[in-house]
């Protein structure tokens, strides 16, 4: 578990925690808001009052949010576009919660590579 500097309650970074060690390659970033990113794309992550967006496509974003009918996902107090915010009964239902992530991760890959690096 990585050291955290941040007022998110423990037991919210325990579960994204929990739900990111079924995808070991991935790493978890931030110190103060955690989160995850893959070819500099930020796809899942907490904002500060500890509650979990995922970046999803249109598609199954507007599924996600026809189900579950969730409010949009803030933070630092910024309607985040392309997420979602999930809500706290997923949780009790890892399958379910570990699918919407591979989701997730799978848009994520279809999208392009951001460059890591300015050019000179």
């Amino acid at each position: 578990m990585a050291t955290t500097k941040t007022t998110i309650p423990q037991d919210k970074i325990d579960r994204y925690e929990r739900v990111l060690a079924m995808h070991p390659e991935l790493v978890r970033k931030g110190a103060a808001n955690p989160y995850t990113s893959l070819n500099g794309h930020m796809f899942s992550g907490l904002n500060k009052e500890g509650e979990l967006g995922l970046r999803l496509s249109k598609t199954d974003r507007e599924a996600f949010q026809a189900r579950y009918n969730s409010p949009p996902f803030i933070s630092y107090n910024t309607i985040m576009k392309e997420y979602v915010n999930v809500p706290e009964e997923l949780f009790d239902q890892p399958e379910e919660l570990l699918h919407y992530f591979d989701l997730s991760l799978a848009y994520i890959k279809s999208l392009k590579p951001k460059p890591t690096k300015r050019s000179t």
